[in-house]
């Protein structure tokens, strides 16, 4: 039976209709003020729509309310509360006030904190994000929160991102006025995030204690055939993943996520799924909401869906493309190069505002993707390099060129025009080819940041994106202020050429994936911060500090508690890693090698047995070299635990030098370790080993 989709969608969302429908119109008017212009909400607004909110949430059979927050993880977290009121007679009541909807008090002393927080010093609170709609989820009001310490500091994601879209959204009204747009009250930034992921068939995953303690496969030969066909890629859809699809979008358009394109990835079982724009808080809401559905969804199909950056060696990992524009409260994309002179002006500004931030915050731009697992896909074939560049393609990099040289841009044999402040040739969108090697592309009217690993928050890289394009715009701001209105076309063109000529070195437009690249970006003084070792400790440096300080995007304490808690992450994934792979190799690959040894060595006897003269050199050399992978692994299992042990005692008194320890000397004894398994699984009968192959796990769907 077709179900009606518009009457489908949000219908699990107190959203604006929603709200429209049950709150008195003064409350509704007061409420929108609140959402639109981030005044303070009165009390007796939020007793209004608390009551609102749980009648609806009630009528849709919700029983329970929740504050929802995203803590310093990459997971939600929620405390599930009952409307239920003792009536004073044996009965109860369903109650739910303005209180109880504004803020929560959830134990605040056992989520990291960095520091921050002391285990005796529990008490946290959450409070209402008014702009991100409240959704039903299994039978429970879902209330978006940010989280905050009893003494205030942000213990979450939500918090410093909220922070870095009004210093934005301030800064680009700034500059918008500046330039002689005065019609413009506020600038929203906007991320469509795309989600790529991998499905497994349940019952063989459960085989494997690596996909279930690491989310990734620690050991594991290559299968006979991978992803070398390309015949996977926007391939059709095998029907129990498309049953899969089907019903992973029916959910989502209930909570209001707009879900737009789903097709294959290149890699065997592996998948993606792109929703359509939305204001950045809610993307970043949206987004968690995803990952939660996807594996809520794949477990009723019987599947388990994979969010690891790499779950599989020697084929594509996952990524999540953060799609970042911004636009204004009349809907104007500041990132679209318009068809007049005042909007090319104004695209121009923004464009540059958008290069110098990432060129000159490279460096905290990498570390807001940095995680143990995206360290081993980035540089990959499927992935951008860890060197932060942007692509522009040929006809804007010679528009840039152009402004830069005082010259006359000729488009494609048009008639040549004045670039100088106000005139930019109306290209068509997406006029050059895309580069999937570029971690940071421009792609018509917006940039695509594509270093995001697939399990990653997006709020991270926004908040940085959004502060340094806020600094860039700040700094144009202070040269422009006192500029007299007739001179400001020459002062805006003159900005604009001293921009280029600092940040052009950040524009790349070639292969990224070349040792000449690495080569040219090092001569051009990038940063190439490889693993997250390599690139925590700049999150600290005095510029990075100074930025996040002057724009109240983190106080220093907060700055420091996120850099311990980065590393301690690192660390603690590390470690669960070693101690997986050596359980996997002690007590499931080894007793089957052993078991094959045993076997092969029996056949040798009988064959002895029947007959002397009959030749066993077959069985003499298969035994040796699995004698020889055993000898190999045993040494390697030892070599791995003491260099842990190591890595863990290190870890205690200094994070930094721990965090390299594992990344150094545990991270090489694990492959090592598993050049060796892989090659006595290769040799292994599939009926001897007790988890599925790569084989299996891969084309199993």
């Amino acid at each position: 039976m077709a179900q009606n989709i518009p009457e489908l969608y949000g219908s699990l969302v107190f959203n604006d209709r929603i709200m429209r429908n049950k709150l008195p119109k003064d409350m509704y008017k007061a409420l929108k003020k609140t959402i639109q212009n981030g005044t303070h909400l009165e009390l007796d607004v939020a007793n209004s729509v608390a009551v609102a909110m749980k009648e609806w949430a009630i009528e849709n059979g919700a029983t329970h309310y929740t504050h929802w927050f995203q803590p310093m993880t990459n997971v939600t977290a929620e405390k599930h509360d009952s409307f239920i009121s003792p009536a004073g007679d044996g009965q109860v009541i369903m109650d739910f006030s303005g209180k109880e909807l504004v803020k929560g008090e959830p134990d605040a002393s056992s989520f990291p904190s960095g520091g921050l927080r002391a285990t005796f010093e529990a008490r946290g609170y959450t409070a209402w994000d008014p702009t991100s709609p409240a959704f039903i989820k299994d039978g429970t009001l879902y209330i978006p929160t940010a989280f905050c310490s009893y003494s205030g500091e942000a213990l979450d994601k939500k918090t410093p991102l909220l922070r870095s879209m009004e210093t934005l959204n301030r800064e680009a009204v700034k500059i918008l006025h500046l330039l002689g747009n005065q019609d413009v009250k506020h600038v929203s930034t906007t991320v469509g995030p795309e989600q790529e992921y991998f499905l497994v068939d349940k019952d063989l995953y459960s085989k494997r204690r690596d996909l279930i303690f690491c989310g990734r496969t620690l050991i594991g030969a290559p299968a006979p055939k991978g992803q070398e066909m390309e015949d996977h890629y926007f391939g059709a859809l095998k029907p129990r993943v498309a049953a899969y699809m089907h019903d992973l979008d029916m959910e989502l358009w209930k909570l209001g996520i707009p879900a737009k394109t789903k097709h294959n990835e290149v890699a065997p079982a592996q998948h993606e799924l792109a929703p359509v724009f939305d204001t950045t808080n809610v993307a970043v809401d949206h987004n968690q909401l995803t990952m939660e559905v996807m594996k809520k969804v794949a477990d009723k199909h019987h599947m388990v869906c994979l969010l690891h950056e790499k779950p599989f060696e020697g084929i594509n990992g996952s990524g999540k493309h953060n799609n970042w524009s911004m636009i204004t409260d009349d809907g104007v994309n500041l990132l679209d190069p318009g068809k007049t002179p005042a909007e090319n002006t104004q695209f121009l500004v923004f464009l540059m505002a958008v290069i110098k931030a990432v060129d000159d915050y490279a460096d905290v731009l990498r570390i807001s993707v940095a995680s143990p697992g995206n360290d081993h896909r980035l540089g990959a074939n499927e992935a951008p390099p860890a060197i932060v560049s942007i692509f522009l393609g040929d006809e804007l990099t010679e528009v840039l060129k152009s402004i830069e040289k005082d010259e006359y841009f000729s488009n494609h044999g048009a008639v040549q025009m004045d670039i100088g402040a106000k005139v930019l040739p109306h290209f068509v969108k997406d006029n050059t080819d895309r580069n999937r090697t570029s971690p940071f592309a421009f792609t018509g009217n917006k940039f695509e940041f594509r270093m995001l690993g697939s399990a990653a928050s997006v709020a991270n890289p926004n908040i940085i994106l959004n502060t340094a394009v806020a600094e860039s715009l700040r700094q144009f701001s202070e040269k422009l202020k006192d500029v007299p209105a007739e001179n400001m076309e020459h002062a805006v063109h003159e900005l604009l050429k001293t921009v280029i000529k600092d940040h052009k070195r950040v524009i790349f437009n070639g292969n990224g994936y070349t040792d000449e690249w690495v080569a040219e970006a090092e001569k051009r003084g990038l940063y190439n911060l490889k693993t997250t070792p390599d690139a925590l400790p700049m999150f600290i440096s005095p510029k990075n500090v100074r930025l996040f300080l002057e724009h109240k995007i983190f106080t220093e304490q907060e700055i420091h508690s996120r850099y311990e808690i980065w590393l301690e992450n690192y660390i603690k994934i590390l470690h669960i890693e070693s101690n997986t792979m050596c359980e996997m190799i002690q007590k499931d690959l080894m007793p089957a090698l052993l078991s094959y040894m045993e076997q092969i060595a029996r056949t040798a006897s009988m064959k002895k047995a029947v007959s002397p003269d009959i030749s066993t050199s077959g069985e003499a050399a298969l035994l040796k070299k699995l004698t020889g992978l055993q000898e190999h692994m045993d040494h390697c299992l030892e070599t791995l635990k003491a260099d842990t042990l190591d890595a863990e005692k290190l870890s205690g008194s200094d994070s930094l030098a721990g965090a390299k320890a594992y990344q150094t000397k545990v991270l090489s004894d694990m492959e090592t370790l598993r050049s060796y398994a892989d090659q006595a699984e290769t040799l292994l009968p599939d009926a001897l080993l007790p988890y599925p192959t790569y084989g299996k796990l891969l084309f199993s769907i």
